[in-house]
């Protein structure tokens, strides 16, 4: 028998204006990024997608890069979609993205005007689609120029290859000039797709209102922090998660039993909301108008249906926001202390808040992302470092090895480039990124 979808499925979705543009998004979208590619049985697959769009879901979120192995998950999804989907592709937006190293050779990676209009041919092609509706870069490209990595978005849309364009990773002062770029092309910006989290806020140090004042929409991916903002957690680490499983993207070492008592704290906050702790994650997200919609991967349909069942309570009273705020600014005062000490080694992860700032001994030492499971001392931030204008900046360019790419600590930001050796932060790995 064919399958048909729920021909209620607009009734219980949030559809959110993206921006100023005239695309609405719902407020829960599916991203790809795991569970799509050749490791995953397409039926799996094909069910995930289906309970999607049956709930209201449809925006798909993919990357050229997504599988394993890279490209599968456009792969699968072109089929699935040609085999499900086809009489309704005028109901879905379809993303792809790229800027993360695809193939061999020089122009694989990074934001190239030769890679992006490639990439996109070959995502067209996996996906057996004319067009996607929307067409990101993935990440800054340290050496390339914006103008040249902005002209390809624009070019791709004037091809009829994308409706629209956005950008993904990009810190507000790159994002701003990436905005002004596109504006001047005539193809403005849809969208940003940033991580963000209760324990991951950088774009509150002014990403996000730089978005609303542009006209700009955003998407959030990774809401859960990989996991940790579930209740996967709360016992401690299962052998069979994605901590214990060796994954570069989340390890035992982010796990820390300070931030496990603050998850169990905000997971007791859910719990007297009457929902799940994942789902007052997600509400948190979309607790205002400056988030346009937040992005959900799935391994299975009853992850789909307990975040959209969140939008009927996805509001909080002024208790619960503070409540929230004291959580989570106990645990990061606690965490940038651990940081002032003389050494502290593989301390793990720490988020600090817009507001927060603290004052230890003759410095003032504020921020919102430092990561990578390497802390340093204080005299290493006097060394190197001075405070201006809301952050941290680099003495002396670029600082070896760490995931934040050009160097300033600039308002805070994980710029998101790979974690390299190499002084330009160039290279295959591919670092942290989504």
């Amino acid at each position: 028998m064919t399958w048909q979808p729920n021909p209620e499925r607009y009734t219980s979705m949030e559809y959110r204006r993206c921006g100023r543009s005239g695309l609405k998004l719902p407020a829960i979208s599916l991203g790809l990024w795991h569970n799509f590619g050749d490791e995953t049985l397409l039926e799996t697959s094909r069910q995930l997608l289906r309970k999607a769009f049956d709930l209201g879901i449809t925006h798909f979120d993919l990357a050229n890069n997504y599988g394993p192995p890279p490209g599968s998950a456009e792969a699968n999804f072109g089929r699935i979609l040609r085999e499900d989907f086809q009489a309704w592709r005028d109901e879905l937006i379809i993303s792809t993205k790229a800027g993360y190293t695809m193939w061999d050779g020089p122009y694989g990676d990074w934001g190239s005007r030769k890679y992006l209009i490639s990439s996109l041919d070959q995502s067209l092609k996996r996906l057996g689609l004319e067009y996607v509706d929307i067409f990101y870069h993935h990440r800054p490209d340290p050496e390339t120029p914006l103008e040249e990595t902005m002209r390809a978005l624009d070019h791709v849309v004037r091809q009829g290859k994308a409706l629209y364009v956005g950008i993904s990773n990009y810190p507000a002062d790159r994002a701003e000039q990436a905005i002004n770029i596109l504006n001047e092309l005539g193809t403005p910006c849809l969208i940003h797709q940033p991580r963000y989290s209760l324990f991951e806020r950088w774009v509150e140090g002014g990403l996000l209102d730089l978005l609303q004042e542009k006209g700009v929409g955003s998407i959030a991916f990774s809401p859960l922090a990989g996991g940790q903002l579930t209740d996967r957690y709360l016992g401690g680490i299962p052998v069979d998660s994605r901590a214990a499983s060796g994954s570069r993207f989340l390890n035992p070492d982010q796990i820390t039993e300070e931030k496990l008592a603050k998850v169990r704290r905000l997971n007791a906050l859910a719990e007297k909301r009457g929902q799940k702790l994942s789902q007052m994650a997600l509400a948190w997200v979309l607790r205002d108008d400056k988030v346009t919609s937040v992005l959900i991967g799935a391994s299975k349909t009853s992850q789909i249906e307990d975040a959209v069942g969140m939008l009927s309570q996805r509001h909080f009273s002024e208790q619960e926001r503070a409540e929230i705020e004291e959580i989570l600014v106990s645990l990061m005062l606690a965490l940038a202390l651990l940081a002032a000490a003389p050494m502290v080694a593989n301390a793990g992860e720490i988020t600090l808040l817009p507001s927060v700032k603290l004052q230890i001994g003759d410095r003032d030492y504020r921020g919102n992302y430092w990561d990578g499971g390497r802390w340093r001392d204080r005299d290493y931030w006097h060394r190197n470092y001075e405070w201006r204008d809301r952050g941290w900046h680099h003495h002396r360019g670029w600082d070896r090895g760490w995931d934040r790419g050009r160097s300033s600590y600039e308002r805070g930001y994980r710029e998101g480039w790979n974690d390299r050796d190499d002084h330009r932060g160039r290279g295959r790995g591919h670092g942290h990124h989504h």
